[in-house]
């Protein structure tokens, strides 16, 4: 038989928009892993965010595995422990933080249970609902840090071309430094140099030794798209956007609300 590895994104893909999972693709991700296929959580969350989803799904077998991080992170979820592991220097992240504060945008990074930011406020609320993350304030973010990060995270709630603007006018300063892109339209992302969802892509299927052909990966967003690229069949959800679908080797029926990954699995795995 002719294994097969599935990454597939969570917001908004694998996830419902009430961050569930629907029954039929549960029951689609355990018999492909029954039929010794791969699965890989190909999420922008930090690890322990992730690992919850894994847990409730029973991701915690022989051939699940998470590209965490937006590629920064490969984890085996059957061991519990990091692969591979990229980071951000410490200095690139103090000026993201120095820039998003002249810019008046608010910015966090993480360590390795905790987002770590200056003060509270509704952007940091509202990424806590989301992913369920512990927090730690400093007016000193540096001194929160256990380790030089995997992410810088920008969020803006009501004004995405504050975002285009801060990432535009930083173009030429991150160069060399980092990588930034949008995972969603509220949150710019900085991440180590030359790391993306599809590098995590081309690293893990290196690892396991599986050819390229092997390869699915399904996602909905910008961040998304080198994870699409990278793999030998890219899909776009029906509810992604347009970037995405203009990437894809195929488009979705079913949406994240209805079942999507259990069509992806059904028709390119099984």
């Amino acid at each position: 038989m002719n294994n097969k590895i599935l990454f597939v994104d969570m917001d908004a893909t694998l996830l419902r928009d009430d961050k569930t999972v629907s029954e039929r693709n549960k029951e689609a991700i355990q018999k492909m892993l029954n039929a010794g296929h791969y699965i890989a959580l190909a999420t922008g969350r930090p690890v322990e965010s992730g690992r919850v989803v894994a847990r409730e799904l029973g991701l915690t077998r022989p051939g699940c595995y998470m590209v965490a991080f937006n590629g920064a992170v490969l984890y085996d979820c059957a061991a519990d422990r990091a692969l591979l592991k990229r980071s951000i220097p410490i200095d690139v992240v103090e000026g993201i933080f120095e820039r998003a504060a002249r810019a008046g945008i608010y910015v966090q990074t993480y360590n390795n249970m905790d987002i770590i930011t200056r003060k509270h406020t509704k952007e940091l609320d509202y990424y806590r609902k989301k992913s369920g993350l512990s927090y730690k304030l400093s007016p000193n973010v540096l001194d929160m840090l256990e380790e030089e990060p995997q992410k810088v995270l920008l969020i803006d709630l009501k004004d995405e071309k504050r975002l285009e603007k801060f990432q535009k006018d930083n173009l030429r300063w991150e160069k060399g430094k980092c990588n930034s892109f949008f995972s969603c339209r509220e949150y710019l992302e900085y991440c180590p140099l030359d790391t993306s969802k599809g590098t995590g892509v081309e690293y893990l299927t290196r690892m396991l030794n599986m050819p390229e052909e092997s390869t699915i990966a399904v996602g909905d967003e910008q961040n998304d798209i080198s994870m699409l690229e990278a793999a030998h069949v890219g899909i776009a959800m029906k509810n992604g956007i347009q970037e995405v679908k203009d990437a894809a080797d195929y488009i979705t029926e079913l949406d994240n609300n209805h079942d999507a990954i259990a069509e992806v699995i059904e028709k390119f795995i099984l």
